[in-house]
């Protein structure tokens, strides 16, 4: 078994944590809308 050692630079961490981070952003009001959603339809049925 080889393991090659790759030099990581600070630009490809950088460029991985924006993708991420872009992904979460783009996650967050998704998941705001659906927990208000389910928050309301819970209060009209049971309220």
């Amino acid at each position: 078994m080889e393991i090659e050692l790759v030099e990581v630079k600070a630009e490809d961490i950088m460029a991985e944590r924006q993708a991420m981070y872009d992904a979460f952003m783009k996650a967050v009001p998704w998941g705001i809308g659906l927990t208000a959603a389910i928050l309301i339809l819970i209060y009209l049925i049971w309220g």
